[in-house]
């Protein structure tokens, strides 16, 4: 049965560790008192429950989700990378309800918003303004974005940090991996420091709105004779570490294309593979996060791209190992991509011949769009099933699988979300064209 989507509400923010920690710490033992009570009636009934079958449930799920939507900030946004990431491996009840952690987050109330204006632009802040909207526009995981207009006439988005974010990434980080742990979702054997520092660093990126200024300018410049992108201007005179200020552009989600005409559906999603490539080959810098609430369509057709927060620079090295295992995928040469495999670190010496050769079946499905040739009708494939059953088999392996290059992961993210915005628009599109066109 679908969860019915709960109305955002105006809830303050968690902002102390101690806080922070307690909805945590009382979070895990309202866990393992739901674990305990549910093991002993099916222990009751003969059976004998893993502790990930118990943690594991649709009521726990919904505990978890409710509570990290409180939250916000990095224990959210961890809560929605699960979702997206381990969605294929998780049963569909769970993934659908940590699903709702993608979905607009609540949002801070009036007097929490004045203090936190306040302590960025000083206690006369309002006087800049003729028009400042209280309810916000959008709610997400680290801030929030209203809409403005200045006492020169600016017509502005302004996003506005959780309080306390910044200085919670770490213990949050630390706290809901403990979670994960207990839940069973990580295999004992798993390293997962790596991807814990990274998760760290990269939140700790997103949590700057300078920063973020910074790639939203330089996406801006990147794309400006492009005629099918639109990126809001920064308003740099406005901006600080915990406030960003855009240009306000309209626009309507970019799901709401579903029913537009073929032709249409098909250029949009042609013109965001190409930038994917684009941003991968020629710039190097990525914006990582697939949302698909960071896509918007203007009126006069252009896509308005939103929240570089995750943007992440490519390296020449990482760059050319894409271009090579491309160019073997696409060729059925499963040798060099071995090869490739092996130097970026998704396969090792050691790994079990019969797991190897389910990664590279699943490889070489993945590849299936562009050797082909032709174009690819994303809105019939059956390729999202397969891989999905491909993925659920190997999940059975955890005990072997390795976790790639913490850097490649966010790379990952972002093709996965490319293909799912265009399964979700039924586009037609040559793949295979675009890609050639950067090897």
């Amino acid at each position: 049965m679908s969860q019915p989507k709960a109305e955002p509400k105006a809830l303050a923010v968690p902002s102390s560790r101690i806080s922070r920690l307690a909805r945590l710490g009382g979070l895990a033992t309202g866990l393992a008192g739901s674990a305990a009570v549910e093991g002993a009636r099916q222990i009751a009934r003969g059976r004998r429950p893993t502790m990930g079958d118990l943690l594991l449930t649709p009521a726990n799920a919904m505990r978890v989700a409710e509570q990290l939507s409180h939250m916000r900030g990095a224990a959210m946004k961890i809560g929605q990378l699960l979702s997206m990431d381990a969605g294929d491996v998780l049963p569909p009840e769970l993934a659908q309800i940590l699903a709702r952690l993608r979905a607009d987050a609540h949002h801070m109330p009036g007097p929490q918003l004045k203090k936190v204006l306040t302590a960025a632009w000083g206690p006369d802040w309002l006087r800049r303004f003729r028009r400042f909207d209280v309810r916000p526009i959008a709610a997400a995981s680290i801030g929030q974005v209203h809409r403005a207009l200045t006492a020169d006439g600016r017509d502005l988005a302004i996003k506005v940090q959780y309080p306390g974010v910044r200085r919670s990434i770490d213990s949050d980080v630390d706290n809901v991996a403990g979670l994960l742990r207990l839940s069973g979702l990580v295999p004992k054997g798993l390293d997962i420091v790596p991807m814990l520092a990274e998760a760290k660093r990269q939140l700790h990126e997103e949590a700057d709105y300078r920063r973020e200024g910074d790639c939203l300018a330089r996406f801006g410049a990147l794309l400006r004779d492009d005629p099918g992108f639109l990126v809001p201007d920064l308003h740099a005179d406005l901006t600080t570490a915990g406030v960003l200020a855009m240009t306000y552009v309209e626009g309507r989600p970019v799901e709401d294309l579903t029913p537009a005409p073929q032709a249409e559906r098909d250029r949009v999603v042609a013109g965001l593979v190409e930038l994917l490539f684009r941003e991968l080959f020629e710039f190097r810098l990525m914006q990582t996060d697939p949302n698909f609430a960071n896509f918007r369509y203007a009126g006069d057709g252009r896509l308005i791209l939103l929240d570089f927060g995750a943007t992440r620079a490519v390296s020449p090295e990482l760059s050319g190992f894409y271009r090579r295992l491309l160019r073997a995928g696409m060729a059925g040469d499963r040798g060099a991509a071995r090869a490739v495999a092996l130097e970026l670190g998704f396969l090792a010496e050691d790994t079990p011949r019969d797991l190897e050769d389910r990664m590279f079946a699943m490889f070489e499905m993945s590849m299936e769009p562009l050797r082909g040739g032709g174009v690819f009708d994303f809105g019939t494939s059956d390729l999202p099933l397969r891989m999905r059953d491909a993925g659920m088999a190997m999940a059975v392996e955890r005990a072997h699988l390795r976790l790639p290059p913490v850097e490649t992961l966010f790379l990952q993210r972002k093709f996965g979300g490319i293909y799912l915005l265009a399964s979700r628009l039924g586009a037609r599109v040559n793949l295979r064209a675009i890609v050639e066109r950067h090897l």
